[in-house]
């Protein structure tokens, strides 16, 4: 093992930063605290009284007692009176002492009640647009609202200190951390999805960086059994050298059998040989070990709590195929999953295991749109076609084993010749490549499959035009999939750029996505799944059609019937969405149980700040619940419905000051990025 960390140039320090978000390259001191006061979490229930005003309970924690060796809780009603919307000392009219389990169940939500959000407020003032605002939370049962003292906390912020452990530090495949010339460790702002994997009484988490090389980190939280309030207790840096390091860890999922399974997005293109210099420094500085084909894939990462430092197991899934992954989903059935491809001319994709719980072998499938409509965000039915069958066992020699392969073991090209490809080769436009035209070498069907798994859906006549496809949920209460499309242009235009002619996205591909318009706002899709005998799951995607779509704001950003100006408050140049819309929706959790879908923003221009949003499908209205600082993203917010009782939303907020804005920091730890999340709130009732 080294004894030293790297020293890193300049010019390689700027390449293993962190990347800005998920955007295609296509485009005084603190005073002594005071004492502890008695008052517990607020207003977790209530319903209007007779005379108007709101009845509220405090939940004030208790310690250990002979009666109650886990604590207690003391419940205090009463009405507010004078409608501050705080029950005080003079307004309880009744008090119960209740041991901490037996609390906690009266606590939780009725099975009927829906969590709902209050908005915030855009931030308008140069304060505000430096502090992360949430809304005000509620639970509606019928006539009864019950106040949720929900917030957001802070989990960890990069640059945060465990130990040994710096949230964030990269490190090198001997687990030395890198250092700049002046001596610096290198610590990335590029926090990205993180998760919460209840494992027997422990609660564990897992957060990725989106960045080269890709870091993991393990955190064993605590959880307060009186008011869900989660707190790192330890953390570990996870060794990934066994599976070749990391790239570029965007959005994440949980599997149901809780797994965390991450990404690795934005794929080298192995038809550029030059090797990537933040990875090549990872491997140990030698050219020779670089291979593009040992990035792009998911990853899982099982957690074993037998032990009081927990082992972790990560395994990357060469059986599923090689993409620019936002992320991956994995459907009820434990065996269908959803796999969706971030940039310019890329395709949506499933794979169907073998087994239940089980990504080790398994089929592919690439979406083929069949339009059906061209007007706003378009509509189409959709087919899938089947890529062939594969096992991680089968693919990983041609890796990183003794059958290892480059491109062009892969593939024979030529180079069109006006637009044409010859007739032994197949034109395709994919993957933000323009035009190729591309012969597979006999006995690479399988191969191709999975490390070129783009180009190879395309040459089997898959659709390969979306831009900028980011993230999926399910609603299985709706049996719909949502999908967060950042831009809806290029090549799902009709030979058009922003509404110009131009036919470089379309060119030598199927052009099979013809929309009248387009909206580099974005918008969020819906996809209703049924049973496919021939595929064998329950959850095929049939068809796809507009949901939401962001407003345009400002000439270019939609065609000029689309525009809306924003309120003279906000600067268009700033927002060139409007305030009260999507701009560039990222990632997208559904809030099972509250008809409710989360969606946050990844945007620079389309919003000043980024913004996550709820859409209440009840009242098809969208509620702005959370701003975030000058220059960050909002990254990868998902739910959790029911841990031990408590609901979480997680939030995470990447880059602050780092992808616009950048002169607005203070260079006083402002651009230190925060993981964390919105809550607690009561979890409901079975």
């Amino acid at each position: 093992m080294k004894t030293n960390g790297l020293k890193l140039s300049a010019l390689t320090l700027s390449i293993l930063v962190a990347l800005s978000g998920c955007i295609d390259g296509d485009d005084g001191a603190q005073g002594a605290q005071g004492p502890q006061g008695e008052t517990g979490q607020q207003g977790v229930q209530g319903e209007v009284g007779e005379n108007g005003n709101v009845a509220l309970i405090n939940l004030v924690e208790l310690g250990e007692s002979a009666d109650c060796t886990d604590g207690a809780t003391r419940i205090d009603a009463g009405v507010d009176a004078n409608g501050n919307g705080t029950l005080e000392s003079g307004e309880v009219q009744s008090s119960t002492t209740m041991c901490s389990a037996a609390a906690r169940t009266s606590a939780m939500l009725a099975a009927g009640a829906q969590i709902k959000f209050d908005p915030v407020a855009a931030p308008e003032t140069n304060f505000e647009k430096r502090q992360i605002m949430t809304g005000q939370a509620k639970a509606v049962n019928g006539d009864s609202i019950q106040q949720i003292n929900a917030s957001y906390n802070i989990l960890a912020r990069s640059g945060d200190q465990y130990g040994d452990t710096v949230f964030g530090q990269l490190i090198d495949k001997d687990g030395q951390p890198f250092f700049t010339e002046d001596g610096e460790r290198i610590v990335v702002n590029s926090n990205e999805f993180t998760s919460l994997l209840p494992i027997g009484d422990r609660l564990f988490s897992v957060s990725q960086m989106e960045s080269r090389p890709g870091a993991m980190f393990l955190m064993e939280l605590n959880q307060n059994k009186q008011n869900g309030e989660l707190t790192v207790k330890d953390m570990w840096q996870l060794d990934m050298s066994d599976i070749d390091g990391g790239w570029v860890h965007c959005a994440g999922s949980v599997t149901p059998w809780n797994t965390h399974l991450a990404s690795e997005e934005y794929e080298p293109n192995a038809r550029n040989t030059t090797p990537s210099s933040s990875m090549v420094a990872y491997l140990g500085g030698n050219d020779a070990d670089w291979n593009p084909y040992f990035y792009g894939w998911p990853i899982e990462i099982a957690v074993d709590a037998s032990k009081t430092v927990p082992d972790s197991e990560l395994t990357k899934h060469y059986s599923i195929g090689r993409l620019a992954y936002e992320l991956e989903y994995v459907m009820p059935d434990q065996k269908t999953v959803y796999l969706t491809d971030d940039g310019t001319n890329v395709g949506l994709y499933m794979f169907l295991a073998d087994k239940e719980g089980d990504l080790s072998a398994g089929t592919m499938y690439a979406m083929k749109w069949n339009q059906t409509s061209a007007e706003g965000m378009g509509a189409a039915d959709l087919t899938w076609i089947n890529l062939g069958h594969a096992t991680s066992a089968e693919i990983e020699p041609y890796v990183r084993g003794n059958k290892k392969v480059t491109f062009n073991d892969i593939f024979m090209t030529e180079e069109p010749v006006d637009g044409k490809c010859s007739a032994e080769f197949t034109s395709i436009n994919a993957g933000g490549n323009g035009q190729e035209c591309l012969q597979l070498i006999e006995g690479m069907d399988k191969v191709a499959s999975r490390l070129e798994t783009r180009r190879y859906a395309a040459m089997m006549g898959a659709t390969t035009e979306l831009r900028k496809e980011e993230g999926i949920t399910f609603a299985e209460d709706k049996g719909k999939l949502y999908l967060a499309m950042s831009a809806i242009e290029r090549g799902m235009e009709d030979g058009k750029k922003g509404g110009v002619e131009n036919d470089a996205y379309d060119i030598g591909g199927s052009n099979d996505i013809k929309l009248d318009g387009y909206n580099k706002c974005g918008g969020v899709y819906q996809l209703d799944v049924a049973a496919n005998a021939e595929i064998g799951s329950e959850y095929v995607a049939t068809n796809i059609s507009g949901l939401i779509q962001g407003i345009p704001a400002y000439t270019g950003y939609g065609p000029e019937s689309t525009i809306q100006k924003n309120p003279e408050a906000f600067d268009n140049a700033q927002n060139k969405c409007h305030i009260d819309s999507l701009a560039n929706p990222d990632n997208v959790t559904y809030m099972s149980g509250h008809n409710t879908l989360i969606i946050g923003e990844d945007t620079g221009s389309g919003h000043q700040n980024d913004v996550i949003w709820a859409y209440d499908f009840d009242k098809e209205t969208l509620t702005r619940i959370q701003t975030t600082p000058y220059g960050a993203e909002t990254t990868s917010p998902y739910w959790y419905p029911n841990i031990n009782g408590w609901a979480y939303l997680m939030s995470v907020v990447q880059h602050p000051y780092g992808e616009s804005d950048r002169d607005m920091s203070t260079n006083t730890g402002e651009n230190r990025a925060y993981t964390g999340y919105v809550g607690p709130f009561p979890a409901k009732a079975e």
